[in-house]
C-alpha cells in the first residue's frame, strides 16, 4: 500500500507553511532519514527528512515551488518496487484526520536539519536561494535571481546584494526597468513578516500586559565586564552585555518563579526549565532564539550558545524547535541608543524585559555627585497569570542583581 508523504506540524502554532522545493526527483529510491523536501514554516525553512522507505512518486497535482501546503496535506507518495501510486493526489482513501494524525506522529519523530533558505520560487538547477527580503526585493527591482550567487553563507541571496545587483544594473543600462526612489506600494507582507505580525498581536491583545519600568545602577556590571574581555584569550567568546543581562534574569527568576508561568487552555501552566529567549534583530525579520538551562551553563558557554544562536538567525537560519519552549524573554536596544521601550509579551510566555542603552550620568552617592552608569529596565508582564506585586518584586530583585552582579554570577 502506498505510503503518503504528508506536511508534518513544525512549530505549536503552524497551521500551513509554503513548499519550498523536492530534494529527490520522481521515481528515486529513498531511505528512511533521508532529505525528502524543503518547508518553510513561519520562520524558518528545513529540509525534511522520510520516516519512511520507498520509490518516490510524486503526481502531476502535487504541490509546486511557493505554493502554501496545510499540515497534514499530502505532498507525494512511497511505494514499493512494482507498486503503484495514486495519479492523482486525493485519490487515496485516508482521512483528513488520520492525515492530521499522522503529521503530529511525523513532528514529533522526524528529525529536521536547518538549510536557512526560504522557499524559491522556482527550483532545479541555477535556481537562487535567498530571503523573503531579498524575493521582495527582486520583485519590486525587477531583478531576476537565477544563477547569482549571494553574500550570504552558502551563496544565499540577501536583500543587499539585490541593491547591489540593480544598482550595476541601472549604472550598466541607465534605460533599464528599474524603478528608482520608494516604491509606489507596499511589498506583500512575506509569511514571516505575517507571523510577526500575529504574533505582536496576540501578545498586545490576547494578553493582559501591563510595563514596569525602573532605573538601575549598572556601574559594577560594567567594570564586570571590561574585566572578562581583559581576561579573555583569543578566539574565546567575551561574555558582553546581554550575555550578563540574560545570566541575571535566569538567577532571579528562580527565585520568582512565577514569572516564568504561562496562561494556555483556560487555567496557569508551569513550564520546566530555564529556557530563555532572546530577540534577534536578523535580515528576515525579528526573532527569539531559545537558549535552554540557561541556569545551569557557565557565562563562557552561555556566551558560546549566544553567539552561536545568533549566528544562525543571521546566517543558515534556526530550525522551528530553537524557536520554542522559551519560559522567558530578554530584549535589548540599548545598541540603537534607546533608553526605554514597551516591549510585547512573546505568548505563550507572561513575561519580557526590555533593555536600554548603559550611559554614564551624574548620580548622587553618599551625598556626593559622581559619575555612574545607568540604564533602565521595562518589564512586561500578563496580568491574567502574575499581579502587579509579584512583578516589581522580580523586577526589584533583577536591579538589585545588576547593581551588585558578582554574588548572583557565583551563586
Amino acid at each position: 500500500m502506498a505510503i503518503e508523504v504528508i506536511v508534518p506540524r513544525l512549530g505549536w502554532s503552524m497551521e500551513e507553511g509554503t513548499f519550498g522545493e523536492w530534494l529527490k526527483r520522481d521515481g528515486d529510491l529513498i531511505s528512511p532519514g533521508q532529505a525528502l523536501f524543503v518547508l518553510e514554516g513561519e520562520k524558518s525553512a528545513q529540509d525534511i527528512e522520510s520516516f519512511d522507505g520507498g520509490i518516490l512518486k510524486i503526481p502531476a497535482n502535487a504541490p509546486r515551488p511557493g505554493d502554501t501546503v496545510k499540515v497534514g496535506q499530502v505532498l507525494a507518495y512511497l511505494v514499493a518496487e512494482g507498486e503503484s501510486a495514486p495519479a492523482e493526489i486525493g485519490k487515496s482513501e485516508t482521512t483528513g484526520a488520520k492525515r492530521q494524525a499522522t503529521a503530529e506522529v511525523e513532528s514529533a519523530k522526524q528529525s529536521v536539519e536547518v538549510i536557512g533558505r526560504g522557499a524559491n520560487a522556482t527550483s532545479g538547477p541555477g535556481t537562487a536561494r535567498s530571503s523573503p527580503r531579498a524575493r521582495r526585493r527582486a520583485a519590486e527591482l525587477g531583478v531576476d535571481l537565477k544563477g547569482l550567487q549571494g553574500s550570504g553563507k552558502g551563496g544565499r541571496i540577501r536583500e543587499r546584494d539585490v541593491a547591489q545587483i540593480a544598482k550595476g544594473q541601472a549604472a550598466a543600462s541607465p534605460a533599464a526597468s528599474v524603478t528608482k526612489g520608494r516604491p509606489t506600494t507596499a511589498p506583500a507582507a512575506s509569511r514571516m513578516r505575517k507571523a510577526i505580525a500575529a504574533r505582536m498581536s496576540a501578545g498586545a491583545h490576547e494578553a493582559a500586559p501591563v510595563t514596569l519600568t525602573t532605573r538601575c545602577d549598572a556601574t559594577n556590571l560594567v567594570n564586570l565586564r571590561g574585566q572578562f574581555k581583559a581576561a579573555t584569550s583569543a578566539g574565546e567568546a567575551v561574555p558582553d552585555y546581554n550575555v550578563l543581562f540574560v545570566k541575571l534574569a535566569a538567577a532571579v527568576l528562580g527565585r520568582h518563579p512565577i514569572m516564568t508561568w504561562q496562561w494556555g487552555g483556560g487555567d496557569i501552566v508551569v513550564p520546566e526549565g530555564m529556557h530563555i529567549a532572546v530577540a534577534v534583530d536578523t535580515e528576515d525579520g525579528l526573532l527569539a532564539p531559545v537558549i535552554r538551562d540557561v541556569n545551569r551553563l557557565s557565562l563562557r558557554q552561555l556566551a558560546e550558545e549566544l553567539r552561536r544562536v545568533i549566528d544562525q538567525a543571521r546566517g543558515p537560519g534556526l530550525s522551528e524547535n530553537e524557536l520554542q519552549g522559551g519560559v522567558f524573554t530578554v530584549t535589548n536596544l540599548g545598541k540603537f541608543g534607546i533608553d526605554a521601550f514597551t516591549p510585547i509579551i512573546n505568548l505563550p510566555q507572561s513575561a519580557i524585559l526590555g533593555i536600554g542603552r548603559i550611559s554614564r550620568e551624574r548620580a548622587v552617592v553618599d551625598n556626593l555627585v559622581v559619575p555612574r552608569d545607568q540604564v533602565t529596565l521595562s518589564l512586561t508582564f500578563d496580568h491574567r497569570v502574575v499581579d502587579g506585586a509579584p512583578a516589581a518584586k522580580f523586577l526589584n530583585d533583577l536591579r538589585l542583581a545588576i547593581e551588585q552582579p558578582s554574588p548572583w554570577l557565583v551563586s
